[in-house]
C-alpha cells in the first residue's frame, strides 16, 4: 500500500533505508497513527526522515502522495457558496474608469458592510457594485476591481488592491541549498562575523603542542583548544508570499549565505507585517505556529535582528487591529514591530525592492519610521550599511 510512498522519497533522493520503512509499517500496523492525517504524517516523517534538510522534500512528497485539505477558520462563521465564486470573465476597465470607482470609506465601513453582504445575499452575481460576486466593481469577491476591497474565490492577485484576502493561502520555504548566484553577499554577511573559541577542547594547537614538547624533553605533549567558531547570534525573518514571490531567488541566496556563515542563526517566516505568531515551516503554518512572544522569550536580546521584506502592503495591516490581510490580527502590526525592536539590542530590515521606489508606498515608509530608518536595500552596498548597523 505504501511501496509508492517509499520509492517516491527515494526518487526525491531522502535518504530512507528498506529498514526504516519496515519500521514505518510496523508502526501503521499496530495503529500507532490510528486515524489522524496529522498523527500519521508525524509518524511517517520521524521514522522515515534522519534530517531536518530534508524534511521540506519529505513534505513534498507527502502531498504528492497523499493530498489533502485542512479547513480554515471561518472569520464570520459562514461558507461562501463555490458557485458564487466561479469567475466567466475578468473586468478590465481603463485608468479614467478605475478612477470613478471610490472606496467605501475605511477598514470598518469595509468590514461592516462584508457581513451585511453576507446576511443578505442569496444568489451568485456577475458584475455590478455591491454583491459578493466575480467581474465586478464590488469590493468583494474576484476578477473585478475596486481600490480597496476583499479578494474571495480568487487565485491570485491582480491589482494588488485588496486590503484583505478570504482564502486560504499557500508559501512554499525558502531552499538554503539553493547556489549562490551573488557570491558578494555572502562576503558581505562575513564582515558581522565575530570568532570566538567554545566548548569541549577538541582541536588539536600545534603551536603549544610544540612549544610543550620541547619543553617536556622531545616526549610527546599534545594540547587541545575548543574548536573556533562564529560567535555572532543572528535571527532572520522572512516576509513570504504575495508580493515577496518576485525576490524569491534573491532571498533564498541570502538564506543559503546565512546558514552558510553562521553557526547560531534561527529564521522564522511571517507575511506582509509581524504579528502574534509566526511560523518556520509554510506548509504547516496554519497548524504549526509559533507566538511571537515565545520567539522573545526564547532568542536572548544578544541576537541580530534581521527583517527581510518589501514592506509593501495596506496601511491597515500595520495600523489597525483586525488589519491582516489573511487573518483577524487582535493587536496592529506596529506594536510588534515595536515590541520585537525594543526586545533586541541591534535590528534592521533589508529590502528587496529598489530603494528609489520606496516613497511611493505608504506602508514602506512607515515600517522605515517603526526602525529608526534602518532599512537598508537587498544589495550588495546595502547589505554593508546593515552590517554595519549591527556591529554598531
Amino acid at each position: 500500500m505504501f511501496s509508492n510512498f517509499f520509492f517516491s522519497l527515494k526518487k526525491a533522493e531522502i535518504p530512507v533505508s528498506l529498514k526504516e520503512y519496515l519500521t514505518f509499517l510496523d508502526a501503521v500496523k499496530h495503529g500507532v497513527a490510528e486515524y489522524s492525517l496529522n498523527d500519521f504524517y508525524y509518524l511517517s516523517r520521524s521514522s522515515l526522515v534522519k534530517d531536518e534538510r530534508h524534511i521540506d522534500r519529505f513534505d513534498q512528497v507527502f502531498g504528492h502522495c497523499f493530498k489533502g485539505l485542512e479547513l480554515l477558520d471561518e472569520v464570520f462563521g459562514k461558507d461562501i457558496p463555490e458557485e458564487w465564486l466561479q469567475s466567466l470573465a475578468q473586468l478590465h476597465l481603463t485608468p479614467e474608469e478605475k478612477k470613478e470607482i471610490e472606496a467605501l470609506g475605511g477598514w470598518e465601513k469595509l468590514m461592516e458592510t462584508l457581513k451585511q453582504r453576507l446576511e443578505e445575499q442569496k444568489k451568485r452575481h456577475q458584475g455590478g457594485n455591491k454583491w459578493i460576486g466575480t467581474a465586478g466593481r464590488s469590493p468583494f469577491g474576484a476578477d473585478g476591481y475596486n481600490p480597496e476591497g476583499v479578494r474571495i474565490g480568487q487565485e491570485t492577485g491582480r491589482q494588488g488592491r485588496a486590503v484583505k484576502v478570504w482564502d486560504k493561502r499557500e508559501y512554499k520555504n525558502l531552499d538554503d541549498t539553493v547556489e549562490i548566484g551573488i557570491r558578494n553577499i555572502k562576503v558581505a554577511l562575513r564582515k558581522l562575523r565575530k570568532f570566538a573559541r567554545e566548548g569541549a577542547p577538541e582541536e588539536l594547537d600545534l603551536t603549544d603542542t610544540i612549544r610543550s614538547t620541547a619543553r617536556n624533553g622531545g616526549f610527546l605533549d599534545l594540547k587541545l583548544v575548543p574548536e573556533r567558531h562564529n560567535a555572532v547570534n543572528v535571527l532572520l525573518f522572512f516576509d513570504v508570499g504575495g508580493s515577496m514571490d518576485p525576490y524569491i531567488k534573491l532571498t533564498e541566496e541570502l538564506f543559503s549565505a546565512a546558514r552558510s556563515e553562521f553557526k547560531h542563526l534561527e529564521y522564522f517566516y511571517f507575511h506582509n507585517c509581524p504579528y502574534e505568531a509566526m511560523w518556520k515551516d509554510n506548509r504547516r503554518r496554519h497548524v504549526e505556529k509559533i507566538p511571537t512572544w515565545e520567539v522573545l522569550h526564547t532568542y536572548g536580546s544578544n541576537y541580530k535582528c534581521i527583517f527581510v521584506g518589501d514592506a509593501s502592503m495596506s496601511p491597515y495591516e500595520i495600523t489597525v487591529a483586525g488589519g491582516s490581510v489573511e487573518h483577524m490580527n487582535p493587536e496592529p502590526g506596529l506594536v510588534w514591530i515595536q515590541r520585537i525592536k525594543s526586545h533586541f539590542d541591534r535590528c534592521v530590515w533589508l529590502n528587496p525592492t529598489q530603494e528609489k521606489y520606496w516613497k511611493y508606498t505608504r506602508s514602506v515608509e512607515m515600517v522605515q519610521e517603526l526602525l529608526d530608518d534602518k532599512m537598508f536595500s537587498l544589495t550588495v552596498g546595502g547589505l554593508d550599511k546593515a552590517i554595519q548597523e549591527l556591529r554598531s
